[in-house]
């Protein structure tokens, strides 16, 4: 049976990589997408374990031999999913989740409708700020204009399927795991993951 692919977005400052690496720890059957980035590694960041860092002249090389899934320019620096990341374990039945923003989402839903989305906010824009100043990894100038852009970006909560506001962390954790579990008991994938089964009681 093919896997599910979810899609997780938020605006930076959410808190979205912390819960999404809280909900894999706690279910090992999903692989998280290794995403490709031309931006600097933050302190901290291992490449291959937290993005491909890779260069802008890359990254556009790699477009132009169409190797990506999606991509997005975000905060001025290229954001991405390789093809190679993605449908091999698809095709697998490996469920598959991507950290991307809203315009990835788009392209991706474009590509795979019956993806699972989910948006996370936060609870007020002074935790976003507050947030981004915390984790001590940007300048003023780069957290100004996250701040920025956050807005536009939260305005695109209702293209997803979920949406899960940040206020509680472990709340939030379970929320989305939630919705993992009962997107693998839609009837759809019940019916081919227990045919055997249905055969036997409907005989």
């Amino acid at each position: 049976m093919r896997g599910t692919l979810y899609i997780v977005a938020a605006p930076s400052g959410a808190g979205k990589s912390s819960i999404v690496n809280a909900v894999l720890q706690r279910d090992p059957g999903i692989a998280l997408s290794i995403s490709f980035t031309s931006r600097a590694p933050r302190p901290g960041e291992r490449h291959a374990q937290h993005y491909h860092f890779i260069s802008a002249d890359e990254f556009k090389g790699m477009i132009r031999a169409g190797d990506f899934f999606e991509y997005a320019q975000v905060h001025g620096d290229w954001k991405g999913t390789a093809r190679q990341s993605v449908e091999p374990q698809l095709c697998a039945g490996k469920d598959v989740l991507l950290e991307i923003d809203w315009q990835g989402a788009r392209q991706v839903r474009e590509k795979v409708p019956d993806a699972v989305s989910v948006f996370i906010l936060p609870p007020s824009r002074d935790a976003l700020e507050q947030r981004m100043r915390t984790r001590g990894q940007d300048s003023e100038e780069t957290i100004q204009r996250r701040l920025a852009a956050a807005r536009e970006e939260m305005s695109h909560y209702d293209e997803f399927d979920y949406v899960i506001v940040n206020d509680v962390f472990d709340k939030a954790v379970g929320e989305m795991h939630a919705i993992f579990i009962a997107s693998r008991l839609r009837r759809e994938a019940q019916q081919i993951r227990h045919e055997q089964l249905l055969r036997t009681l409907l005989a």
